[in-house]
């Protein structure tokens, strides 16, 4: 059995889907690791652990409300980041 938490993996979907309509921010993999650790922090945790789990939590994110808070907090992460990445500190 494992212990998946859903949200941070829709969180890395989202962002592989819109990182490439932003084509002048760094997309090495610390921004990558900080942008998706920003948006995780700001929504909430779906864990699961059971194959029925797994499959109630993918008919969740297909709700459109669930994807567009994902998009939404995705979007705001790279704005941050892209303005104060870590690896000029």
């Amino acid at each position: 059995m494992e212990l998946i938490n859903y949200t941070l993996k829709w969180v890395w979907e989202v962002m592989d889907e819109v990182l490439p309509q932003y084509p002048d921010i760094c997309k090495c993999e610390r921004c990558r690791h900080d942008i998706a650790a920003f948006a995780a922090n700001r929504l909430a945790p779906f864990y699961v652990v059971s194959r029925q789990g797994s499959v109630f939590t993918k008919t969740k994110l297909l709700s459109q409300q669930s994807r567009t808070d994902i998009l939404a907090e995705v979007i705001k992460a790279i704005e941050i980041v892209s303005k104060n990445p870590h690896y000029q500190e």
